[in-house]
């Protein structure tokens, strides 16, 4: 449901435009950004006892120990990679970690096509029935290994992910195109938000952007 009134009671445009102004009133700037994330609704993504939390701006749970990143983050990874991105409607983006699917339908308000993969499959096929209703022909979902990307799909423009490594896997780099970007978290304990570019000639450069608490970023599927 894009807007109104629901099942649980929340005027959902107005709600989405309250979270879309403290979006502002944290940094985010991008309109592109901000009419996407007021478009999509964060309710229909979560459990229906979580529904009245929605639209703080916090991380939530949904299950098997995986979380939703507060409407800020999804946010402001998009911004990041919005920055390198000329032509929108003609990129290609790879999401790392569905989870939920709600960071996914975000990326597919601007993103001309985005292939999410996630390792969990409870959760990959929750994020396709929470997604179905928003009928978003231009998003496909992959059950697999997101630290393997996804090479059939390859190169992309830009890939983000929603869990955390150590180090940047070489098969996301690999997929990538030149002078695209990844936007991810790393690190163990001190995770950061990071802008990776990479440019014509291959070469890699890195850029701690902000403090960010994410999931660790597992291998395998289950």
């Amino acid at each position: 449901m894009r807007g109104g009134y629901d099942n649980t009671g929340l005027a959902s445009e107005r709600v989405r435009a309250r979270m879309v102004e403290r979006l502002r009133e944290l940094g985010i700037r991008d309109e592109r950004v901000l009419a996407a994330m007021e478009a999509v609704p964060r309710h229909l993504f979560v459990d229906p006892a979580l529904a009245s939390r929605a639209y703080e701006d916090t991380a939530l749970p949904i299950g098997l120990g995986q979380t939703m990143s507060r409407p800020y983050t999804v946010a402001r990874t998009i911004e990041l990679v919005l920055d390198g991105v000329a032509a929108p409607k003609s990129a290609k983006v790879l999401e790392i970690g569905t989870g939920c699917g709600y960071a996914a339908a975000v990326l597919a308000q601007i993103f001309g096509s985005v292939i999410s993969v996630e390792r969990l499959r409870p959760l990959h096929e929750k994020a396709r029935a929470n997604l179905r209703p928003l009928r978003l022909a231009h998003l496909r979902l992959v059950f697999a290994d997101g630290a393997d990307g996804v090479p059939a799909q390859a190169p992309y423009d830009a890939v983000v992910a929603a869990a955390a490594g150590e180090r940047v896997p070489a098969a996301w780099v690999e997929q990538l195109k030149p002078n695209g970007r990844i936007v991810a978290p790393f690190g163990a304990e001190a995770q950061r938000l990071t802008l990776i570019t990479k440019d014509d000639d291959g070469r890699v450069a890195r850029r701690a952007i902000e403090a960010v608490r994410f999931v660790p970023l597992k291998s395998g599927t289950a």
